[in-house]
């Protein structure tokens, strides 16, 4: 999703890590985009009339029968009295996006507390939303953020004619001084108004940009001809491009030296869970770093859009849902 530093979460008995929530209302934004409104099941058992608040660009973790599957917050995060997704369904239903699209008033869902990997950087002086497609969910919430604080912003959000959910919430929240919302549609268009903010921004801004993994990708390279740091371009992606199926290699298991070959065309990933490994994963698209593990002999091929450039050079890390290796062999730290 974003390229943030995972940190081990520790439960606390006083602090549940999932929370049972009820559907309190199922909006239509589009033909194939539904808000879910969720509040808690048990108000009473809460300690304050509040549900944990989060930082704008944060997630919850939604839970069903066989799965789970992130999705970004659009509502405020100061002491929300509930929690609210916005939801496209895929043609496939992949991610459990059909299930969510089943969902119905009054029906009960599991849920984790927020999790932060998009937040702001607090020193950002100006700032620059990027949306595309259903990538205005977690711009929805930063731009709900600089609203109430009153931070300048720039809004640019680009959809197709029948999809632009959340817009109006967006030219609202942009109708004040010092904020500005541009709608585009169509890559040249789209290209345009990218490269304006880019060429033009004041030094100290940060931008913020979610969407496809190709329009990512693009923004980045652009940046990056721009001479923009690129510890001032946050992204966070819900899909990764088309990769190439990659060549063979083998996975060493640090611990037992166990070897498991991953043959071209299948993820690392896939080839340990048939080996009788459970690594924690989500996406399994290179988009959530769910199932980042320690590299500790050979060089990694990363093809992730989680991890830092930083991090990218120092080799540690690795996502096994897509990445591969240099060479014939990566020795890891496995659950």
């Amino acid at each position: 999703m974003t390229a943030a530093l995972r940190t081990p979460r520790v439960p606390r008995p006083d602090r549940p890590e999932t929370l049972e929530m009820t559907v309190a209302a199922v909006d239509p934004l589009t033909a194939d985009i539904r808000h879910v409104v969720f509040t808690p099941a048990d108000p009473d058992g809460l300690a304050s009339p509040t549900l944990p608040p989060f930082d704008a660009g944060s997630h919850i973790v939604v839970h069903w029968t066989d799965g789970a599957n992130a999705y970004s917050l659009t509502n405020d995060g100061a002491g929300p009295t509930t929690y609210e997704i916005s939801v496209r369904r895929s043609p496939d239903g992949a991610g459990g996006s059909r299930w969510v699209h089943r969902l119905e008033v009054g029906d009960r869902v599991t849920v984790t507390r927020p999790r932060s990997l998009f937040r702001r950087a607090n020193t950002a002086t100006h700032e620059v939303l990027v949306a595309g497609g259903i990538g205005v969910t977690p711009i929805l919430s930063h731009a709900r953020d600089a609203a109430r604080w009153g931070r300048p912003v720039e809004v640019i959000y680009s959809h197709r004619p029948d999809a632009a959910a959340h817009a109006d919430e967006l030219r609202a929240l942009c109708d004040r001084p010092g904020a500005t919302f541009t709608e585009v549609g169509g890559p040249e268009e789209t290209s345009a108004e990218l490269d304006r903010v880019l060429s033009s921004s004041p030094i100290g801004t940060h931008a913020y940009i979610c969407g496809p993994g190709p329009m990512i990708e693009a923004f980045r390279a652009r940046a990056a001809e721009y001479r923009w740091p690129a510890s001032r371009v946050h992204f966070e992606a819900f899909a990764a491009p088309e990769l190439d199926p990659g060549e063979p290699f083998d996975v060493i298991d640090r611990a037992s030296g166990r070897s498991i070959t991953v043959p071209s065309g299948v993820s690392a990933l896939t080839a340990l869970e048939d080996a009788g490994y459970r690594v924690p994963n989500m996406c399994r698209q290179g988009v959530c770093g769910e199932c980042r593990l320690s590299v500790t002999a050979g060089v990694p091929t990363h093809r992730d859009m989680v991890l830092t450039d930083d991090e990218r050079a120092a080799g540690t890390s690795w996502l096994p849902c897509v990445s591969r290796c240099e060479g014939d062999t990566l020795e890891v730290a496995l659950p």
